[in-house]
């Protein structure tokens, strides 16, 4: 099945690196994305003869892929890059990504069910699993389809569980890698899926040559989940390795910089009002990113210090996700009403206590990071979160991190963050309280540090480290 393209690298992602939307005139708008696969695949330089295969997401996607055959889509689109993206039947499609990967593996992985009622493994979820297999399966007959002899494939996350597998058995020459993006449960957790879905997902990743994670927890659960439900060993020699993602300093920095994000700061500095301190929030309104418990602590912050009030403003920021699936609308409100509750009880005349953003605004949320005195960044589980470590890049002044001890970042940025459980309203409170008083020189030593650590391994690295592990 080589193909006449006869790609060397390739990767495999459900969103690819543009998107695309059908305007007034029937003509397409093409949106370029960003992200470390971006960056990688730029990285490579264009004498590399490199694919990324995605799906279609939506209406322009889809309609986008017509017009161009199937085949790749047209390089003036797409930033140079050659982009092959799958047009999945629809319900195909809704089946696995909202109904397994959304509502099955994201919950396991980030542990989020609760218990007494959910998971359900019934007729529906077997229905869905036929799907999330279909899905799987498109991605490896197109990624077999566009690869030359030898070529190093790079399959990306836990949307692409079973791809790997189904790859080798039709591509045997390939290198396969695959990358984890989220935590991985440990066995206990992850022994909540039908013994038959669990063992799938382990040997579907262990068709690989390699398996990567963002830290050293994830892959040893993985490991662990391995040993369990399949027996000692990794019984296809699979290796395992990890590879922390950093923040990309140089291109933050100076996009930070540019004169749309200076209109945001202004904008924000008069939300915020003359001399107070501000503790930023950047986030998904994700469930497993636990805004709502971020913003208790802040009000027992404001109950048990009383002297912050009126000099301090929390900048939240709590971008919509998934609103097809109504757990996340729920929570969505849940974190308004909450921000609401807070402003009514403590606000005054002069002083908004929580400043909440729900439109997604990249500009202004570097502004926001430019302005951050702290941040906070409390999951309750993270495979790693950039924002811990985009935001002491970013921050003018120097900021401090009170950073969630279930994130992936801590295992690289917990020395010099105040480090908290997430769950503990009263502790995260007072870790709220220490970040603010810190001294301003301690503060910017700290985010001296922390920048250092979060910049290590800057996206275009992060992906040629795996390349070049796939390759020896």
């Amino acid at each position: 099945m080589a193909s006449t393209h006869g790609a060397e690298v390739l990767v495999a992602s459900n969103r690819g690196p543009v998107s695309y939307e059908v305007i007034e005139d029937g003509s397409l708008l093409a949106k370029r994305g960003g992200g470390g696969l971006v960056s990688g695949l730029s990285a490579i330089g264009p004498e590399t003869n490199a694919v990324w295969v995605c799906a279609a997401l939506g209406g322009g996607d889809r309609e986008a892929v017509r017009r161009a055959g199937g085949g790749l889509l047209p390089a003036e689109e797409t930033g140079g890059q050659r982009v092959r993206m799958l047009d999945i039947d629809a319900t195909v499609f809704s089946d696995a990504y909202n109904g397994i990967a959304n509502s099955v593996l994201w919950f396991v992985h980030h542990m989020l069910y609760q218990t007494p009622l959910e998971p359900v493994f019934d007729a529906e979820f077997r229905r869905q699993w036929a799907s999330y297999e279909a899905y799987n399966r498109a991605f490896a007959e197109a990624l077999a389809e566009e690869a030359a002899d030898g070529a190093a494939v790079l399959i990306q996350d836990y949307h692409l569980a079973l791809a790997p597998r189904m790859l080798r058995r039709l591509r045997p020459d390939l290198r396969i890698g695959h990358f984890s993006h989220t935590p991985w449960a440990p066995p206990d957790y992850f022994r909540l899926l039908p013994d038959d879905i669990a063992a799938e997902l382990l040997t579907g990743i262990l068709g690989a040559d390699r398996a990567a994670f963002l830290t050293q927890r994830w892959a040893d659960a993985f490991t662990d989940c391995c040993h369990a439900v399949l027996g000692p060993g990794i019984p296809s020699g699979t290796r395992i390795g990890v590879h922390g993602l950093g923040a990309d300093a140089d291109f933050l920095r100076e996009r930070a910089h540019r004169p749309d994000v200076d209109e945001r700061m202004a904008a924000l500095r008069e939300e915020i009002g003359e001399g107070r301190r501000t503790i930023v929030r950047v986030d998904r309104t994700e469930l497993s990113k636990n805004i709502v418990r971020g913003l208790l602590a802040y009000r027992q912050l404001l109950e048990d210090h009383p002297e912050w009030r009126e000099r301090v403003v929390h900048l939240a920021f709590a971008y919509p996700s998934r609103q097809d699936l109504a757990v996340y609308r729920e929570y969505t409100a849940e974190v308004e009403r909450v921000a609401e509750t807070i402003n009514s009880v403590f606000g005054t005349e002069g002083w908004t206590p929580v400043v909440l953003h729900v439109k997604d605004d990249f500009a202004r949320s570097l502004a926001a990071y430019r302005l951050a005195d702290v941040a906070l960044v409390n999951p309750i589980r993270d495979g790693m979160n950039l924002v811990a470590k985009e935001v002491p890049v970013v921050s003018d002044e120097g900021c401090a991190l009170v950073l969630s001890r279930e994130a992936g970042a801590y295992e690289e940025l917990g020395e010099d963050a105040i480090v908290v459980n997430p769950y503990d309203i009263g502790g995260t409170a007072r870790a709220l309280h220490e970040a603010l008083s810190l001294a301003g020189g301690e503060r910017a030593e700290r985010s001296k540090r922390l920048a250092a650590a979060a910049t290590a391994l800057p996206p275009a690295q992060w992906f040629l480290d795996q390349l070049g592990a796939l390759e020896r």
